[in-house]
């Protein structure tokens, strides 16, 4: 067959458990139009595969081809694919319902939408186990609970018998790891398992996913966009791009020296932990992946492509075999690098390094003892408490947090979307307190918000061209030819091509569409934009594409941003100061070099510690547990039911202190900042095994000075 790769595995003789040979997918449109073509990869037992590329490039269609659950209008046109010795395009429906959840089990990227609302966990996971092992719904419960158990649910038996909508993400996704558990497979697929968790869920499925490969002898097919979780966790990884395989070969080999310029163009979009906007640029890859049924005499990524020749162009270039164990789809594979810009290149999206932005000494935005409360049945709920910071021109702030922690009803409070109770915001010296209908309109065109999901916040009956003109006529006194103008020149500035504007967001990409709501939030020139991730559930080529234009925009308009994020590696590479917030407080401010250099306050440690890494490497300091919920805050450090460096009973019982470490950084936390430093730097230069977990005890901190009673605060503000 053209393009297998097969390798057995690593040590012994045993055949691979599991290939794709030759897969060719179709989808029936106007025409049969190729999704899949010729895509050949191979599994050995107990090994983990990644296949990566971009939305669009084929990898979940492969998924659904293996578990035979394509929509009607798709179809295996050529190839098979083989397990344990067994074409399964061939088993008869009832082999296959055998295979499924016996032998061969999927994890779906939406836990939510994959369970049942009706239905408690519990019961839907006995029910595959009453259907697998024809177990009665007694013993079939208790075994759901032992399954709860095996993949490290806190409470298994109380959790068992909730609904999904009483779960957390990180607990659903637990449950339909369980469910896909039940019967033992020796396959376990996985199509995006952590895309939307925060990074401590996100670091806990991982671990979770590493510890099911051991214990239940599982080989896994992960699916994902995050090169990081792949590098994590897989031994081999395949690169799509348009359907076809273009690149395969062992992860750290592939990710450190890729050898298709596709691979290299992902790695260069990636914000690696420690690069900044001002003297690294992200590279995003230019143009767009070719739409399904657009053929292409040539190589597929030709027109992207920075070494792309006329020969590219007119011939398809075979899956070269070219290092031991290693396959691109290049002519020119000994050329790839990762590409280095050194001078700024407009069609790509890069930035030149900006000019420091000229400050003035009245911050532009401020938050002072911000508190904003909710009324439940259970009583009043803290979603955010005593929050102070502020914003200069031109700056960016970060604020980090797991889902939860009041990231962004702090950002809607800001923006007058809701009621704050106590505190005062105020921006250039004006109040702003009051929610946006009783705002001046000079101030609620200086201050506009990008949420996450700009579909949910899009008109689907309006194209591009209608939104953007009401929102300029809304906020501008432009009308006729004057707003027209506006509206081409928004397009402009957000590299949106001029011809999707008479298009609906629905015919746009997700990129296209969060350009489109970050144009509208620049229709009335605003001082201050409230950026809530705008960026995490994008591709890494689109999400380098966003970045770099919100800090172009932030550069040449002299805008600042509040920007929020649950990536770590993205408000390091963006903000100039970041916040980091828990349980509704602040618990350390700071230059963003200050913040992720020790000493960080414990949280901020378990949050760098969660990021998952291109190198693979980790540290293993977890905080224990889930973050309780804004109606259930602990007394004392709220941090300390879960913190790996607590002391003792004062961090229980007393709110811990401000303590300053340089200018303008501070957290809040009874360990001093010599003592922290010293413990955090030994952890982190000799964790780099990442082989255990870190938890102090009163005998391991034996160095810190005795603890003293809480220190006053000083004006709430510690910067």
């Amino acid at each position: 067959m053209s393009g297998q790769i097969a390798r057995t595995h690593v040590g012994t003789s045993l055949a691979p458990l599991f290939t794709v040979e030759d897969l060719t997918v179709t989808y029936r449109g106007e025409k049969r139009e190729i999704a899949v073509r010729d895509v050949s990869f191979a599994i050995n037992p107990r090994e983990a595969y990644g296949l990566v590329g971009e939305s669009g490039s084929g990898k979940s269609t492969i998924a659904l081809a293996i578990m035979r659950y394509l929509p009607a209008n798709g179809r295996v046109a050529a190839g098979r694919i083989m397990f344990d010795g067994r074409d399964i395009l061939g088993l008869s429906t009832r082999e296959l319902q055998r295979l499924r959840g016996n032998r061969i089990a999927m994890v779906y990227q939406d836990p939510g939408a994959a369970l049942n609302p009706t239905m408690t966990v519990g019961d839907q996971v006995a029910e595959v186990f009453a259907a697998h092992q024809d177990l009665d719904r007694a013993p079939a419960f208790a075994a759901a609970v032992e399954m709860f158990e095996r993949v490290r649910m806190p409470g298994a038996a109380d959790v068992a018998r909730r609904y999904p909508h009483q779960l957390s993400g990180g607990m659903q996704q637990r449950v339909i790891i369980a469910m896909a558990l039940a019967d033992n497979p020796s396959l376990l697929i996985l199509d995006e398992p952590t895309t939307g968790l925060d990074a401590t869920v996100e670091a806990a499925v991982l671990d979770l996913i590493a510890t099911i490969r051991g214990e239940f002898d599982a080989a896994i097919l992960l699916i994902s966009h995050n090169l990081a979780v792949v590098s994590q966790l897989c031994d081999h990884v395949g690169v799509l791009y348009a359907g076809e395989l273009v690149e395969e070969g062992p992860t750290r080999e592939l990710f450190s020296s890729p050898q298709h310029p596709y691979t290299a163009g992902l790695l260069s979009c990636v914000p690696r932990f420690g690069m900044r906007k001002d003297t690294d640029p992200l590279v995003p890859i230019a143009g767009r992946m070719p739409g399904l049924g657009e053929e292409l005499p040539g190589c597929a990524f030709a027109p992207r492509c920075p070494l792309a020749r006329e020969h590219c162009r007119q011939e398809k270039p075979a899956l070269f075999a070219t290092t031991p164990g290693r396959h691109a789809r290049c002519f020119y594979w000994p050329e790839v690098e990762i590409p280095h810009v050194e001078t700024p290149n407009r069609d790509l999206g890069v930035i030149p390094r900006p000019v420091t932005p000229i400050r003035k000494e009245t911050p532009l935005l401020e938050v002072s003892h911000a508190e904003v409360h909710f009324g439940t049945a259970a009583g009043t709920v803290r979603a955010v408490n005593d929050v102070s910071f502020t914003v200069h021109q031109g700056e960016i702030f970060g604020l980090v947090g797991e889902s939860g922690s009041g990231k962004s009803t702090l950002a809607r409070t800001i923006a007058g979307l809701l009621a704050l109770n106590n505190g005062a915001v105020t921006l250039d010296g004006h109040d702003i307190s009051r929610p946006v209908e009783k705002r001046e309109h000079t101030l609620i065109k200086r201050i506009q918000m990008v949420f996450q999901s700009p579909e949910a916040t899009l008109n689907p009956r309006q194209p591009v061209r209608q939104m953007l003109g009401r929102t300029v006529k809304a906020l501008t006194d432009r009308r006729g030819a004057a707003l027209r103008e506006r509206v081409d020149e928004l397009a402009r500035m957000v590299h949106l091509d001029a011809t999707l504007l008479d298009s609906y967001p629905s015919g746009l990409s997700g990129g296209q569409r969060q350009r489109v709501a970050i144009a509208r939030a620049f229709a009335g020139d605003p001082d201050v934009v409230l950026c809530d991730e705008p960026v995490s559930n994008l591709d890494v080529s689109v999400q380098a594409t966003i970045l770099t234009l919100l800090a172009d925009l932030q550069q040449r308009q002299a805008v600042s941003y509040l920007f929020i994020s649950h990536d770590l590696g993205v408000v390091r590479y963006l903000a100039d100061r970041v916040g980091v917030m828990y349980l509704g407080d602040l618990v350390e401010i700071g230059p963003v070099e200050q913040v992720f250099a020790p000493p960080y306050h414990p949280y901020t440690e378990t949050l760098l510690a969660a990021m998952p890494t291109l190198d693979g490497a980790r540290v293993r300091i977890r905080a224990e547990g889930s973050m309780p919920s804004a109606a259930q805050i602990p007394p004392g450090c709220p941090f300390h039911t879960r913190c790996p460096r607590i002391l003792g009973e004062q961090c229980k019982t007393q709110e811990p202190p401000w303590r300053q470490t340089a200018s303008g950084h501070a957290y809040r936390c009874w360990i001093p900042p010599a003592d922290l430093a010293n413990r955090q730097k030994e952890v982190w230069q000799n964790h780099v095994d990442g082989t255990r977990s870190e938890r102090m005890d009163d005998d391991d901190y034996q160095s810190a000075e005795p603890c003293r009673p809480p220190e006053e605060r000083v004006s709430g503000r510690p910067y």
